[in-house]
């Protein structure tokens, strides 16, 4: 599956109490665009995201891979702009100049279900605003270079070979790909995709998706919310308005199936799941609260416990939540010896069974409390995860007090919501199961 992770810079401290309500302001645009915005003077620093639905999963049909090339070329160069604002063009490397001579920080990425750029600079007003404003023009005037295209293209084959090369690539690849079946969720870059990509596909990608009215500006840092509003104005300024986009395929759970993949690897790599939950599903806290105990708390987690610490099957196992736009996968997985690999899934099947079953014990259940509960400060410890969290919020149309709430919700999960809740996400009749390093 086509997880290309965001790339930013590291985040200064934010002084303000980790405990403190974060008061998130919240408006939109006459334009249509979302704008999310923390006002903390703690800093002479503004961080600043903008994301579009511009994910993985609107890469067209055989061209998986197109998202991210459009994202990853956005800074390559921009055109030059005439009336009402005459800009001139820029390369790659003025653009970077640009933003080195006024200490700015720009990164981004293309995930699963959105796209963007983000920006860290100093709050001063001259240098914020020749930030802000170069941003604007690399999110609305990219110039796409075929020369860059080309090397970009090469250098995202180069990556493929060498994952088609790596066990745990495949897997993950496999993994997707049974789950999610004909769903763009189940797609991953080919060589062959990725080698049919042109400029012309990054053109109208990128003139589709990348538009005012679906905008997500998220902004904390040392600035007012009247200035808030001039920069998210000027961000959006230069953007098309776009047509609305084609309805998403549905996610389809199918009943469980199994891939065994041989491998020349000394150990097998196992990833078994299904389709669970959607950002914004009320299952969403005691699904996390639970999994906590089965296999998201590491050493504490009772799949540790079982494969490792009682039959030493392997070494590290886990399982989590991977909420998205649509129904994200419940995972499970772990590496173990070949001749190991029946036992270790049989284990693990069980594992999961019991859980189903009886839940957490009130003695489980209060120790993953008190750790997500004890861990929450460290979420939101600095302005760059605030800015992730607020930008998600917006994407996924969260409630504006989720930070707030977050640790009351958890306080209030109880056995019977856990085991209610993972029944209703999880059926071990429709978990997938990929195993590459062993042919069954």
């Amino acid at each position: 599956m086509k997880r290309i992770l965001f790339v930013f810079a590291v985040a200064f401290t934010c002084l303000a109490p980790a405990h403190a309500a974060l008061h998130i302001q919240s408006w939109t645009l006459v334009d249509g665009a979302k704008v999310l915005f923390v006002e903390n003077h703690s800093i002479p620093v503004l961080d600043i995201s903008v994301e579009f639905d511009a994910g993985a999963r609107r890469d067209p049909q055989g061209k998986s891979g197109l998202a991210a090339l459009t994202n990853a070329m956005l800074a390559r160069g921009v055109h030059e702009a005439t009336a009402p604002m005459a800009e001139p063009a820029m390369t790659e490397a003025q653009i970077s100049d640009a933003f080195a001579d006024i200490a700015a920080q720009r990164g981004g990425g293309a995930g699963t279900d959105r796209a963007g750029a983000t920006l860290r600079t100093l709050a001063s007003s001259a240098e914020r605003d020749a930030a802000v404003s170069l941003l604007a023009r690399i999110l609305a005037q990219p110039s796409f270079p075929e020369n860059f295209l080309e090397r970009d293209k090469a250098r995202m084959i180069a990556s493929i070979k060498e994952d088609e090369t790596k066990p745990e690539s495949i897997a993950s690849k496999a993994f997707w790909k049974l789950m999610y079946g004909t769903h763009p969720y189940g797609d991953h870059e080919t060589v062959e995709s990725v080698g049919s990509i042109t400029r012309n596909d990054l053109v109208a990608f990128h003139g589709a998706h990348y538009v005012a009215n679906r905008a997500v500006i998220a902004i904390i840092g040392d600035v007012t919310r009247a200035e808030a509003d001039k920069l998210a104005q000027q961000l959006t300024l230069r953007l098309p308005q776009g047509a609305p986009l084609p309805p998403m395929q549905q996610v389809e759970i199918a009943p469980a199936r199994e891939d065994w993949i041989p491998h020349p690897a000394s150990q097998a790599h196992i990833f078994t799941g299904m389709p669970a939950i959607a950002r914004g599903d009320s299952d969403y806290f005691p699904l996390m609260v639970g999994n906590y105990t089965l296999g998201g708390g590491g050493f504490v987690s009772r799949l540790t416990r079982e494969v490792r610490e009682k039959r030493g099957l392997s070494y590290s196992v886990y399982s989590y939540f991977n909420p998205l736009a649509q129904p994200g996968p419940f995972e499970a997985g772990l590496q173990t010896q070949k001749e190991q690999t029946d036992e270790a899934l049989k284990v693990v099947r069980d594992t999961i069974a019991a859980f189903l079953r009886d839940g957490p014990t009130p003695q489980e259940l209060q120790a993953a409390k008190d750790n997500l509960i004890g861990g929450f400060a460290l979420r939101i410890d600095n302005n760059r995860k605030i800015l992730d969290n607020i930008a998600a919020i917006g994407f996924y149309n969260l409630p504006l007090d989720y930070l707030d709430t977050w640790t009351s919700k958890v306080a209030k999960v109880t056995i019977p919501d856990i085991k209610a809740a993972f029944h209703r996400k999880i059926a071990l009749d429709r978990m997938s199961t990929v195993v590459v390093g062993k042919a069954k």
